[in-house]
């Protein structure tokens, strides 16, 4: 088994999950994206992953479905020889008010942003047992922790996700294993591009959107040093949980 620490970041191409990528590029790690559907953002992703002097791949598969990710994990084991950090990070969003909102649009949801952390987790966790360390982190959401009202697809998904989250660390933290949860606020990404943002800031006590690199410096923080912080909800919102 090589000793290089290998990185998987699912939802990887783009947003919070591209700057979470570069940023463990940066700290050393070999680094593996999965996307769902734009190939040339994810080739692109890949070309800069490597301009920091490691190793990368992209790998395009559903995450919300079971087999796809059992095939892809064991390809990417079989290449890269490791999982040192996963980030459980690919998610989507169909807001819409409970009363509107159809059957499909609450499962492909839950599908991708919950459903997806246990199906890539379970292969992942296996590895790192054999290894006795690891890192997984759960991208969850303010949303998840307060609620919103047009979200409850997204906000039953991102609880989920702590909950997820706290159980895996009591499950694994006697091999070695840590398992964090990360709350973003309002981020500036492609998903928030269309928002009026001054309607949130009021309510944030540092007034400004987080940037993705705000949530990329926190997993990079929880992988390298938070060596003694396991089953914690790390909310990175400008306080706006306040």
């Amino acid at each position: 088994m090589s000793d290089k620490k290998v990185a998987l970041v699912t939802g990887g191409s783009r947003g919070i999950g591209k700057a979470c990528a570069l940023e463990l590029a940066k700290a050393g790690y070999d680094v593996v994206i999965n996307y769902a559907g734009n190939e040339a953002a994810a080739n692109q992703t890949v070309e800069e992953i490597k301009a920091l002097g490691v190793n990368s791949a992209a790998y395009k598969f559903d995450v919300g479905n079971s087999e796809e990710v059992a095939k892809n994990i064991e390809e990417i084991i079989a290449k890269f020889g490791r999982i040192d950090v996963l980030v459980n990070n690919a998610g989507i969003t169909r807001d819409t008010l409970l009363i509107r909102m159809s059957n499909e649009q609450w499962d492909d949801v839950i599908s991708t942003n919950l459903s997806s952390a246990f199906y890539v987790s379970n292969p992942v966790v296996k590895i790192m047992m054999k290894q006795r360390s690891g890192c997984i982190i759960n991208m969850s959401s303010v949303v998840g922790v307060y609620g919103n009202a047009g979200q409850a697809n997204y906000a039953a998904a991102k609880a989920g996700l702590i909950g997820f989250t706290k159980t895996l660390a009591k499950e694994l933290g006697s091999r070695g294993i840590r398992v964090n949860a990360i709350a973003p606020g309002f981020i500036a990404t492609d998903m928030t591009k269309d928002l009026d943002t001054s309607k949130f800031t009021d309510f944030i006590p540092l007034k400004r959107m987080g940037e993705a690199e705000d949530i990329a410096k926190t997993v990079k923080f929880l992988a390298e040093d938070g060596t003694y912080i396991t089953g914690q909800v790390i909310g990175v919102d400008g306080g706006l949980v306040i």
